[in-house]
């Protein structure tokens, strides 16, 4: 309470003006995001619709991380038409709380669904008789709306109020601009961003720990427990990859906001830098395919039958082209 005082009436209140720079590094960011994130989500699609034919619980949540990836490329290309006309938002209020709403969501559920899947393999290795090591299809169908439902209603506060911040001739449309006294919704807002980070987080670390020391106590079943220290392994790189900097430079600020507000280039230096971060929990949707790639071998397989199969077209091509030219 103590601390939400201090921010409150912090003398800190100008919005922070993003960096030319800044708003370049999150436009290419984006794109990549695009352009890698769409062909690796459709893939995903494919393969768990069209391809899987025993699906299993990890199999459920992977491709709920999917769906959930999908909310990100919808409200991609809003962020990348802002920050190319320097951060100036050209979609109204409405859509503006929409927009973010989505982004966060994303952010829920992606976090979410890479925790449970984590659990999935930390069960079936270090606790193979536990109940939640056979959780049921439907079971498991179970707890992801269960998921959908808890990120869904926890982010609905950025729904009702107004994020769109009109400065002059610029209208910025941020969940974490400058305020006199923070709105409660945010307030609400700021505390999920940080905690549903540094519980799975946790978690996750807890998890490799856990697995690495079954790997070395076990003589037998050494191939389950590798295949799932690498698939925990890859999770808890992408997670503390995308996740971590935007939370560590944006507690930074409010720490700088909290006790130190005179000093106002320190502040604006750090939520800079935060804004830039953002960038890097953008990145999470075009890094999911990885985690189906280690965590899922349908997917591998999959995956690696139809390289094969292009390949061979591609041979097989160039062979009578060679045929026609002789």
């Amino acid at each position: 309470k103590a601390l939400h005082n201090t921010i409150s009436h912090s003398p800190i209140h100008t919005p922070v003006q993003k960096s030319v720079g800044a708003n370049l590094f999150l436009q290419t960011v984006l794109m990549i995001e695009t352009v890698v994130g769409i062909p690796g989500t459709v893939l995903g699609l494919w393969i768990f619709c069209c391809r899987t034919k025993l699906w299993k619980a990890h199999i459920i949540f992977l491709f709920n991380l999917v769906l959930a990836d999908f909310l990100l490329l919808i409200s991609v290309p809003f962020r990348i038409d802002t920050h190319w006309r320097g951060d100036n938002w050209m979609f109204g209020p409405v859509w503006c709380r929409i927009n973010l709403y989505m982004l966060s969501v994303n952010r829920s559920a992606s976090i979410a669904f890479m925790t449970v899947v984590a659990l999935n393999r930390y069960f079936k290795v270090v606790h193979p008789h536990h109940c939640i090591s056979r959780i049921s299809v439907t079971q498991a169908g179970g707890l992801a709306v269960l998921i959908w439902v808890s990120v869904i209603t926890l982010r609905i506060p950025l729904l009702t109020i107004n994020l769109l911040d009109s400065k002059g001739n610029i209208s910025l449309c941020r969940s974490f601009s400058s305020y006199d006294k923070i709105p409660l919704p945010l307030v609400v807002h700021y505390i999920a961003h940080i905690t549903e980070f540094f519980f799975p987080w946790l978690v996750l670390l807890l998890c490799s720990a856990r697995i690495m020391y079954q790997l070395n106590k076990l003589r037998m079943g050494r191939k389950k427990v590798k295949h799932a220290i690498r698939a925990v392994a890859v999770i808890s790189t992408v997670f503390t990859f995308c996740f971590l900097p935007s939370v560590f430079t944006g507690l930074v600020g409010l720490y700088i906001k909290a006790f130190y507000p005179t000093k106002c280039k320190a502040y604006n230096m750090w939520i800079n830098a935060f804004m830039v971060c953002i960038g890097f929990t953008y990145l999470n949707s075009a890094l999911d395919p990885v985690i189906y790639f280690f965590s899922s071998s349908t997917y591998k397989e999959t995956l690696k039958k139809s390289l094969k199969i292009s390949k061979k077209k591609k041979v097989k091509a160039s062979g009578r082209g060679k045929q026609l030219t002789d």
